[in-house]
């Protein structure tokens, strides 16, 4: 853990930590970074949009479905 001093708006330091249901402002804080961690992250992924190509068989990669069998027509 780091120690700093930050000079943060209370309004919003007190309505982020209602709204993460933090029990302290350095829980709310710490979560808000995670947050924002993970909003990065995400919008990251969309660059790769049209960056990769896909390669393999879906159906044989996910064990909750049945494979198809060829020439039988699914509903």
């Amino acid at each position: 853990m780091k120690r700093t001093n930050l000079v943060l708006d209370e309004t919003l330091l007190k309505t982020a930590t209602r709204l993460l249901g933090a029990k302290t402002y350095s829980e709310a804080v710490n979560r808000s970074l995670e947050e924002a961690i993970r909003i990065g992250k995400i919008r990251g992924l969309f660059n790769l949009m049209g960056q990769v190509e896909w390669e393999g068989e879906l159906s044989e990669m996910r064990r909750d479905l049945p494979k198809r069998r060829p020439g039988k027509k699914q509903q």
